[in-house]
């Protein structure tokens, strides 16, 4: 078997932030669904909190390219 443990660790490691972004967004539209006059409050959540799970991969993928 050629390649690195490392990849696949990435591959595993990237499924909490996309676990994660899908709760945030799930939970965003739950949230307007039930009371459409909070989307303004509740769109900044949401992108602060895709954007910090975002970063999650992409940290790990940069660990991934420094230890490979």
């Amino acid at each position: 078997m050629d390649g690195n443990l490392a990849i696949v660790g990435y591959g595993l490691s990237a499924i909490g932030p996309g676990i994660g972004i899908g709760l945030i967004f799930a939970a965003y539209i739950n949230g307007v669904a039930r009371q459409p006059e909070a989307r303004g409050m509740l769109q900044s959540i949401a992108i602060l909190g895709f954007a910090l799970a975002e970063a999650l991969a992409i940290f790990g993928i940069a660990l991934a390219f420094v230890f490979s």
